[in-house]
């Protein structure tokens, strides 16, 4: 059985830049066994499948556009929401499968997630995501602190824990120790106001397989209702400063986040299955 492969760069704005995505199709669900063996293959942050049978669950899509139910793994698990692997999903959908259509609608474990073609970039919708101030000097944050080598100013928990810092160059620098981070199956995000965009930061998930995270989407999800509250703005310019970086905008609109970006493909292969 042969089964496509292709490699995109998700909110990449130079070669070699933004967060790799292998994006898979499907003709129809492969054991969820072989599904984890594929992305621990592939060794990427995520490997996205997805197929164009939909599950009863989903309903109706939205509307006409293009709809798929979609998927992601890590190396080590299957996840609940991955930002830039749908983003490299929409490129990869857009251009090989629908060149025509300027949407494409994903099902997933969250619910509908969309992504829009606008000219060169691509715009993905999440569900905004909500945090809560919590006491700096508490286990958690102090813990993460300890392990990434830093003095955080604010802390905030939600889907995952913030930690704002005082300028770019602390987040930039520091050095984490993923021996001494606490048993965490979320991710740490180190935050703060950027020298050429409005926030700057960096995503840690070893507990999730991803040490280090290259481009976050999901992650935008969360930072952006906090950096609109501190900068009482709705539309915000980010960067995440990983090795490799990338670039992102921000916009709130009512409960959702809309971020924009682009795709670089990479590569094309096939990988050949036992049947």
């Amino acid at each position: 059985m042969e089964v496509l492969l292709h490699q995109l760069d998700a909110f990449a704005d130079a070669p070699f830049s933004g967060n790799p995505a292998a994006v898979m199709p499907l003709v129809s669900w492969l054991p969820d066994e072989l599904l984890q063996q594929l992305a621990e293959e592939n060794n990427l942050a995520e490997t996205a499948f997805y197929t164009s049978a939909l599950p009863a669950e989903a309903g109706a899509p939205p509307d006409n556009s293009p709809a798929f139910h979609l998927r992601w793994f890590t190396p080590t698990v299957e996840v609940e929401l991955c930002g830039h692997a749908t983003m490299a999903a929409a490129a990869q959908i857009l251009e090989d499968m629908h060149p025509g259509a300027d949407r494409v609608h994903f099902y997933t474990r969250g619910g509908w997630l969309r992504v829009d073609r606008d000219r060169d970039d691509l715009v993905l919708d999440l569900p905004s995501v909500s945090s809560v101030e919590i006491d700096v000097h508490e286990e958690l944050p102090h813990l993460l602190a300890e392990a990434l080598g830093v003095r955080p100013l604010r802390a905030f928990e939600g889907t995952d824990v913030v930690l704002f810092l005082t300028a770019e160059h602390e987040v930039r620098e520091s050095h984490p120790n993923f021996a001494a981070f606490p048993d965490l199956n979320r991710a740490a995000i180190l935050t703060a106001a950027g020298d050429e965009v409005d926030f700057v930061s960096r995503v840690f998930a070893p507990g999730q397989g991803i040490p280090e995270d290259p481009v976050t989407g999901s992650a935008h999800a969360q930072l952006a209702p906090l950096w609109s509250r501190e900068l009482g703005r709705t539309s915000l310019t980010a960067r995440q400063l990983s090795r490799r970086g990338g670039a992102m905008r921000c916009a709130l609109t009512g409960d959702r986040v809309r971020l924009t970006g682009r795709c670089r493909r990479y590569l094309d292969g096939v990988v050949r299955l036992p049947d």
